[in-house]
C-alpha cells in the first residue's frame, strides 16, 4: 500500500484477483442489490461483448529487453498516478457499501489513482471533495438549462477541478433484470425486500442499519443543486424525466461558464469525438455506460483506434469491461491515455470497505508491472508500442 494503513479483513485473503470481489459481493449482498450493481439492460448482449471484445486482441511480446526499472507511473492532466487505470463513477454506491463514495474516494486518494465521483450518489459532493481533494465529479445534466446552471456552479463551490459529463443517458434505459429482481429507485418497502436484508445480515446491519441511524435515510444528493428522493420510499418518484432536447448547445453553454477540465463521457463515434473537441472538451471517455444503456451497442474498444485518431489533442480514455492488467494493456496498446473500472470496486468496497477497494487496485497494479515485463515495455507511455494482433475471428469481420 502507498500510503496510510488499513486493517486488512481476513475474509480478503482468498481475493487474488477483482473477478473474486464479484463472487464474494453475491453472497454478500441482497438480490436485487446485486442485480443493480452486476446488471446491463435486456439481453445483455453489450455487457457480455464488453468482456469478449478482449479477446479479439493478442500481444506480440519482445525478450530480452531490460525491464528492471519499469514504472506503472501515469501521466494525466498535470498529475502523476500510480497507475494507468482508475475508479469510474457508479450510482448509489452506499447503498452497496457503507459510506461508498467516501470509501472509493478515500482509497483512491491513499493509492494515488484517480476516482470519479457519480452524480447518482447518495453522499453530497461537498463531503467527497474535501476527502479526496483530486477526485472528479461525474454529472447527468438536468433537463432545465437554470437547473444545469445552478448544478455547474454547485460543483465548482465544492471545489472540484475536473467535470465529467455523461452524454449517454438522456433517457432512462430498460433495465428488466432490476425489475425482476424487485430492485428500483427509490426502493419500494415489500415484504420481499425486508426478507432479502434479513438473509443478509452483515449488509443489513453493516451497511443499511448503520447508515440510518448514523446518517439518518439516504437521499440523492447530487443529481440537482438541491437534495433529490429518498433512497426508500413507498410513493416519492425519482426525476426521470427524458432529457433527448439537450444538445451541443447545452455543451457550450457548460464549457463558458465551467473554468477546470471538461471530460465528455459515452463518445463511441469519431464524429462526436469532432464536436466534443469543437466545443471545447479537455478529454474524452469513450464509453458505452458499461452496458447499462442500449443493448446491442458495440465495444468500447472496438471503436477506440478510430476516437483516438480522430482526437490527437486531447487524452483519450476508455471504460466498460475491464478486469485485468491484460485488458488494461491492451487499450493503452490501442492509444488510450488511461483507464476507468467500476463494478469490481463496487463489490470490493461492499465487501471491505476501504481495505477492499485498496486490495483490488493493488493486484491489478501489480498486474500491469508484471506483463509490461513480459511485453518488454518499461514505461506506460512505451505501451503504445506493444503490438497486437487481431485474432482470426476479427480479421474475417
Amino acid at each position: 500500500m502507498t500510503a496510510g494503513t488499513t486493517a486488512m479483513p481476513s475474509r480478503l485473503g482468498r481475493i487474488l484477483c477483482l473477478d473474486d470481489f464479484e463472487v464474494a459481493a453475491s453472497r454478500h449482498l441482497p438480490a436485487p442489490v446485486f442485480a443493480y450493481v452486476s446488471g446491463g439492460v435486456e439481453r445483455n448482449q453489450t455487457l457480455r461483448a464488453n468482456a469478449q471484445a478482449f479477446e479479439r486482441f493478442e500481444f506480440v511480446t519482445r525478450v530480452l529487453v531490460d525491464t528492471s526499472k519499469r514504472s506503472t507511473q501515469t501521466h494525466l492532466f498535470g498529475q502523476d498516478w500510480s497507475a494507468p487505470f482508475g475508479i469510474a463513477p457508479m450510482g448509489i454506491s452506499a447503498l452497496s457499501a457503507y459510506r461508498g463514495d467516501l470509501v472509493l474516494a478515500q482509497a483512491a486518494a491513499n493509492e494515488n489513482v484517480p476516482m470519479i465521483m457519480s452524480g447518482s450518489s447518495l453522499i453530497r459532493m461537498e463531503e467527497i471533495a474535501q476527502a479526496n481533494p483530486h477526485a472528479w465529479f461525474q454529472a447527468y445534466l438536468p433537463g432545465a438549462e437554470d437547473e444545469i446552471v445552478a448544478l455547474i456552479e454547485r460543483v465548482k463551490a465544492a471545489g472540484y477541478g475536473t467535470l465529467v459529463l455523461t452524454l449517454d443517458a438522456s433517457i432512462a434505459s430498460n433495465r428488466e433484470n432490476n425489475i425482476r429482481a424487485g430492485f428500483s429507485t427509490p426502493l419500494r418497502p415489500s415484504a420481499r425486500l425486508a426478507w432479502q436484508g434479513l438473509t443478509h445480515p452483515r449488509w443489513l446491519l453493516g451497511t443499511f442499519l448503520q447508515t440510518l441511524l448514523r446518517h439518518g435515510m439516504p437521499h440523492f444528493e447530487n443529481n440537482h443543486s438541491r437534495r433529490g428522493a429518498p433512497i426508500l420510499s413507498a410513493n416519492v418518484l425519482r426525476d426521470f424525466s427524458d432529457r433527448g432536447h439537450l444538445g451541443w448547445k447545452h455543451i457550450r453553454m457548460i464549457r463558458a461558464m465551467w473554468p477546470g477540465r471538461l471530460v465528455l463521457k459515452g463518445i463511441l463515434d469519431e464524429r462526436d469525438a469532432q464536436l466534443a473537441l469543437d466545443h471545447g472538451a479537455d478529454g474524452l471517455i469513450v464509453s458505452n455506460h458499461g452496458g447499462r444503456q442500449l443493448d446491442g451497442t458495440v465495444s468500447p474498444l472496438r471503436v477506440l483506434p478510430a476516437i483516438v485518431n480522430a482526437s490527437p489533442d486531447v487524452p483519450v480514455m476508455i471504460d466498460s469491461g475491464f478486469r485485468r492488467g491484460t485488458d488494461v494493456l491492451k487499450a493503452l496498446a490501442l492509444g488510450a491515455a488511461f483507464v476507468f473500472i467500476g463494478r469490481p470496486f463496487n463489490y470490493a468496497a461492499a465487501v471491505a470497505g476501504e481495505a477492499g477497494v485498496r486490495k483490488g487496485i493493488t493486484p491489478l497494479r501489480d498486474e500491469v508491472s508484471r506483463n509490461m515485463a513480459m511485453l518488454g515495455v518499461s514505461q506506460i507511455g512505451d505501451t503504445r508500442t506493444a503490438r497486437l494482433l487481431a485474432t482470426p475471428a476479427e480479421s474475417q469481420t
